[in-house]
Formats: C-alpha cells, sequence, structure tokens
C-alpha cells in the first residue's frame, strides 16, 4: 500500500484521534487479531514526513493503522498496482555461459598487456620467468626483442592450460 498525499491523511486523522506515533502503535496492537500490532518504528516510518519517511508499507500495517484510527484503509493509502513479468527476471544460465572470453591477439605483447590479459601480476610473469630459468628453461611464450621482453599470449596459453590439471 501507498500512503496518499505523502502521509497527510493519515497525520491528519492521527492529530483527530489525540494520538501520537507511540500510542498509535500500541493502539495497533489492540485491533490485531494475533495481538502483535506494530512497532513504534515502523508506524514513525509511514506516518512521518521526514527523511526516513517511507511511502509504501504491507497491506497488513495499513490495515491495522486505519483500523486503529476508526478509519477505512482507503481513506489513508491507495494500493500499489502490481506488475507482473511474463518470465523471470534472475538473470538466464544462456547469458552467463555463453559469455565469450576475450579474443587472443594475434600480435606480441608487453608485460603489462600480458599480465592485464592473464589477470596475473607483473611480479608473477617475472617469478615465472626467473623459475624457468632456474630449471634451464625458457619460459613458453617469451621472445625478446633487442632487450625488451615480449610474449607471444597462444604459446603463454597452451604452457598454462598444460600445466594446470583438468
Amino acid at each position: 500500500m501507498r500512503r496518499l498525499d505523502r502521509g497527510a491523511p493519515l497525520r491528519a486523522a492521527m492529530k483527530a484521534a489525540g494520538l501520537d506515533i507511540p500510542h498509535l502503535a500500541a493502539k495497533t496492537k489492540d485491533v490485531d487479531p494475533t495481538g502483535k500490532g506494530l512497532s513504534a518504528s515502523y508506524v514513525g516510518f509511514i506516518a512521518g514526513n521526514g527523511k526516513t519517511a517511507r511511502e509504501e508499507c504491507s497491506d497488513r500495517a495499513a490495515d491495522l493503522i486505519a483500523s486503529a484510527l476508526g478509519k477505512q484503509t482507503t481513506d489513508l493509502f491507495e494500493t500499489v498496482p502490481l506488475f507482473l513479468t511474463s518470465g523471470s527476471t534472475s538473470t538466464r544460465r544462456s547469458q552467463i555461459e555463453g559469455r565469450r572470453k576475450p579474443e587472443l591477439p594475434e600480435q606480441l605483447m608487453d608485460q603489462r598487456e600480458l599480465s592485464r590479459f592473464l589477470r596475473k601480476s607483473r611480479s608473477w610473469i617475472d617469478k615465472q620467468i626467473q623459475d624457468a630459468k632456474e630449471r634451464g628453461e625458457v619460459w613458453p611464450g617469451l621472445i625478446y626483442v633487442g632487450s625488451s621482453r615480449r610474449f607471444d599470449p597462444h604459446a603463454v596459453l597452451d604452457a598454462m592450460r598444460q600445466r594446470t590439471p583438468a
């Protein structure tokens, strides 16, 4: 339910009944068949006009407040239209599963580009190169162009796939 005119009719009914928020909350317990009623803070959110005021509340809360004030629910609240969708609003699996991996570039990459592509740090790449050097190997995909390092992303990924158990 949505309160009418930003809660002005509700506050006017409270004033006419001589009730403040705590007393209205206590009176909702009297009219509630379960005896629970509404908390003073919830009534305050519904009846208030400050920053924390809520425009909408549950049907139960609207009914209890209206009953406690001796009013019809429609005098203080309006029904919020319910919009139904024809399907689920959650993300479909096919969209997640069908997500494409980034295409591998055809050109060589520098270390910054490779680290971004692999989502690994540059220091991780340095460590891999150093470990391979200690084993007497060249890290797969590493190519020196002058004194600059370049990487063949296809060779790097192929080597990573071979090392990773399936």
